[in-house]
């Protein structure tokens, strides 16, 4: 094998597929990347393939590359990553020579042991498409919903995000049981009645969808047990999560709620500004009142409080106290880029929603509000 490539171009194409590389491994080989490479004619219209997988995700990735003479090779992936991120800039050579794998630029020479190719296992297929999706949508909405979704890994499903397919709509959805996210975007089914309702890993598919770029269209697919999504000479699958999450149907159907309308932006710094004094979970208090239309933020106890005042329009009560959990409330705050939001409130100690200032439900952030604890 022997091959050249830009340095940049290099160093993507492997950062890319080493995301899905274990950590630590009791299989070595697993901690390695394959190159594969395949020449055009003279060493014109070459392509490199690197893939990467461990017993969770796989990543593939074709680039560009001058192939002078084609082959295989696995070496180790994270090793490989660090020597590219010190190359100089400028074309970069790389070759197989005996039981070494070398990369050479500008001066520049490293040699790579090489790793059995046989013991490496074939990366999983990709399972059925069902449809494509907007990337730059996908990733919005990804990242919407992931705040909401579990740390604790007792509870596996409830670290994921709910992937549902229902003719022209994508459903993402997320909850650890105090908060519930959900995000609905457009999205082109392969065929008329296409369907799915699964749990992905909320890490690894923040991962995906931040690493598949930002126009275009991700290709969808889902099998009983595993997703792929596939944009643009990338193509990555993940194992799916057992477990259902709880349908947020019934918990989003809210009767007579107050209504608030406030600015987002003015609302996320005056929280970030008085949660300074919220030690731990101490909740941040909001006053709305409908007489002089303000909400007042208030957080802390004894001595070390804090409060600001913005302006607010209420329906639906005359005043209205809730209380949240200040990084619950950030976090549902920080996914949203509308100017303004409404909250439908239903008073202390029960659930708030969150929308955007037009009410639509296409992005919706349930929280559980908290009895008062000022002092």
């Amino acid at each position: 094998m022997e091959f050249r490539i830009e340095r940049s171009a290099l160093t993507e194409a492997v950062a890319w597929a080493a995301r899905v590389l274990p950590v630590r491994s009791p299989v070595p080989v697993l901690g390695g990347l394959l190159l594969d490479t395949e020449g055009g004619s003279g060493g014109e219209g070459g392509r490199l393939r690197i893939s990467g997988l461990d017993y969770e995700a796989s990543a593939r990735i074709d680039v560009d590359a001058e192939v002078l003479r084609p082959g295989k090779v696995l070496v180790m992936g994270r090793r490989l990553l660090d020597i590219c991120k010190v190359l100089p800039e400028g074309p970069v050579e790389c070759a197989v020579e005996g039981s070494r794998f070398t990369v050479s630029g500008d001066g520049a020479r490293f040699g790579l042991s090489v790793l059995p190719l046989d013991d490496y296992p074939a990366l999983p297929a990709l399972p059925r498409v069902r449809g494509a999706v907007d990337a730059e949508l996908f990733a919005a909405a990804v990242a919407d919903v992931a705040v909401a979704a579990g740390r604790d890994d007792t509870l596996p499903a409830l670290t994921g995000i709910r992937l549902g397919l229902d003719g022209d709509t994508m459903t993402l959805a997320a909850t650890d049981r105090y908060r519930f996210a959900v995000r609905t975007v457009p999205w082109k089914a392969t065929a008329p009645g296409e369907s799915a309702d699964v749990i992905v890993s909320a890490r690894r598919l923040t991962e995906i969808a931040r690493s598949l770029g930002r126009s275009g269209l991700v290709s969808v697919a889902l099998d009983t047990g595993s997703a792929g999504f596939e944009h643009t000479g990338m193509r990555t699958t993940v194992r799916l999560l057992e477990g259902r999450l709880p349908r947020h149907e019934k918990l989003f159907a809210m009767e007579a709620p107050a209504v608030a309308v406030v600015d987002r932006a003015r609302l996320t710094e005056a929280v970030k500004r008085v949660s300074v004094v919220a030690d731990g979970d101490s909740p941040v208090q909001m006053t709305f009142s409908r007489a002089d239309s303000s909400v007042t933020l208030r957080a802390g106890y004894e001595d070390d409080v804090a409060s600001q005042r913005l302006p607010a329009a209420l329906e639906g009560a005359e005043e209205l106290t809730v209380a949240f959990n200040p990084g619950y409330l950030a976090d549902a705050l920080a996914s949203f880029t509308d100017p303004s939001l409404r909250l439908l409130l239903l008073g202390a100690g029960q659930r708030a929603m969150i929308t955007d200032g037009a009410g639509t439900d296409t992005h919706r952030h349930l929280l559980m509000s908290v009895k008062p604890q000022l002092g």
